[in-house]
């Protein structure tokens, strides 16, 4: 996932006299050839790890797309690490590592399954909505919503801009699937399964926002568009995926996918998939990538997952009594000023014990 990482430094493009226009399976008509998509891009591109030849084409083609990209990735990376701030796993990712988490993406794991949905979500969801804020030259508002449509509260003509879903989702496909589709083996089949349920995800919370026009806002008439819910409603959607992910095996001809055991239920379209069992994230291992708890804090209370007995796997925890500030007893003051005052409090800090040198010898 270091595509997405890399992609954050591109500049903005600059002005260069435009190439002869072409046609583009992906995009339709070819965008204005820019300086920094002749020689920037393709010097930054190039040196973007784990990028395979059809990515550094677009990459090279698309830089303003590529900005969009890397906007999306910081976003789902966030959204990843919220989801998973109260477990044991919490998303975190390694310096200097191209597949940004480490070697805990080598796993076909729930851990990767996630990743995978989320990572192509946050592409489609920055992308559409990069193409509905005029961001890009070679998208805009979605072209098929026009005319008059109806729904459970009657007609409604179509108008404003509707985010471009339809373009978000092409271009994340044929950008983050380029990598598997190169590779025939089960773990791309589950990569290519996840990353598409990651987009699904996306569209399936597009809403409906209408504008009503008539006397005193009588709403005789109204005018509607098709806008992104915010990406945490899909990333607490595919968190709810990985609760309910289907531990599968590839079929013999490598094109499908068979309950892992009998009597465990198929996977449909909509369900997350992987094919090893997690480890337990309890302590330091680097093999399986693996950080441990040790350190992390947790709550003495909690019965969760987040409770101290679960997160420090039954090795205990160590409380320091730590002192807060916080802004309390905030009053407006005319005008026009917010005055607070500092307040202290004394709370306990309750984190995880390290394992014993032994157990930790063990495991690295």
């Amino acid at each position: 996932f270091s595509w997405g990482l890399g992609i954050c430094r591109i500049p903005p493009p600059y002005s260069f006299p435009m190439q002869k226009k072409g046609w583009d399976v992906l995009t339709g008509p070819s965008p204005p050839c820019r300086y920094i998509g002749a020689l920037g891009a393709r010097v930054i591109c190039d040196n973007i790890p784990g990028l395979v030849s059809r990515q550094r084409q677009l990459c090279q083609r698309y830089p303003d797309i590529m900005r969009s990209v890397g906007e999306g990735a910081r976003e789902w990376i966030r959204e990843c690490q919220h989801q998973f701030r109260h477990h044991r796993w919490n998303c975190t990712t390694v310096d200097r590592d191209h597949t940004v988490f480490g070697r805990v993406m080598l796993r076909s794991s729930r851990e990767a399954a996630f990743v995978y949905a989320i990572s192509s979500a946050g592409v489609v969801h920055a992308i559409t909505r990069a193409c509905s804020q005029g961001e890009l030259s070679v998208c805009s508002c979605d072209p098929y919503t026009r005319g008059r449509h109806h729904d459970q509260r009657g007609d409604f003509d179509w108008g404003g801009c509707s985010d471009n879903i339809h373009y978000g989702v092409r271009f994340a496909k044929a950008f983050v699937d380029a990598k598997e589709k190169r590779l025939k083996d089960a773990r791309a089949l589950m990569n290519l399964h996840n990353n598409r349920c990651g987009r699904t995800a996306v569209r399936r919370f597009l809403k409906l926002e209408c504008k009503c026009h008539g006397v005193s806002g009588s709403c005789t008439l109204r005018t509607c568009w098709r806008a992104l819910s915010d990406f945490r409603r899909t990333g607490d959607y595919l968190r709810r995926r990985y609760d309910g992910a289907v531990q599968v095996m590839a079929t013999q001809d490598g094109a499908n996918f068979t309950a892992a055991r009998q009597g465990y239920r198929r996977a449909t379209r909509t369900d997350l998939v992987y094919f090893d069992n997690s480890p337990d994230y309890c302590v330091l291992d680097k093999a399986a990538g693996s950080l441990g708890t040790a350190g992390r804090v947790c709550s003495k209370t909690s019965k969760g997952t987040d409770g101290c007995e679960i997160m420090c796997c039954g090795r205990g925890y160590d409380t320091t009594r730590v002192t807060r500030v916080t802004q309390c007893e905030c009053k407006f003051h005319w005008c026009c000023a917010v005055r607070c005052k500092e307040c202290r409090d004394i709370v306990d800090v309750h984190t995880c014990k390290a394992p014993k040198k032994a157990e930790w010898q063990d495991q690295t």
